[in-house]
């Protein structure tokens, strides 16, 4: 029993190494930036239809064409991850001008839907 917790002890201890080491390569900023600027951003999706989503982006006043790049970004990724497809209709999308989709303070809101085949 004593060499199997050595042995346990061992392999977690290596395992623990292992982690810390694939961590020091990481920086420690690893978000992507936009525009040379960082945005916060988050996907919400209708209840009923989960291909429907909106992409809220903040702060805009950062940089606009950054804020539609982070917004492009995120609703790629929740696609790709829901639908297995890059494939996008957007309703009010990042290549419209700023009329075509709402912001409000400083935060753009975008709408689209993950097209499906």
């Amino acid at each position: 029993m004593r060499g199997r917790m050595m042995a346990l002890r061992k392999y977690t201890g290596l395992g623990a190494l292992l982690a810390l080491v694939a961590a020091c390569g990481q920086s420690p900023d690893a978000r992507p930036s936009f525009d040379g600027k960082y945005f916060r951003a988050r996907v919400s999706a209708e209840r009923d239809v989960r291909q429907n989503f909106f992409v809220t982006v903040q702060p805009v006043s950062a940089s606009l064409d950054g804020a539609r790049e982070a917004a492009r970004y995120e609703a790629v990724k929740y696609c790709i991850k829901r639908y297995g497809s890059s494939d996008i209709l957007w309703s009010a999308g990042p290549d419209e001008t700023p009329t075509g989709y709402a912001i409000d303070g400083d935060a753009a809101t975008f709408r689209g839907a993950c097209a499906s085949d």
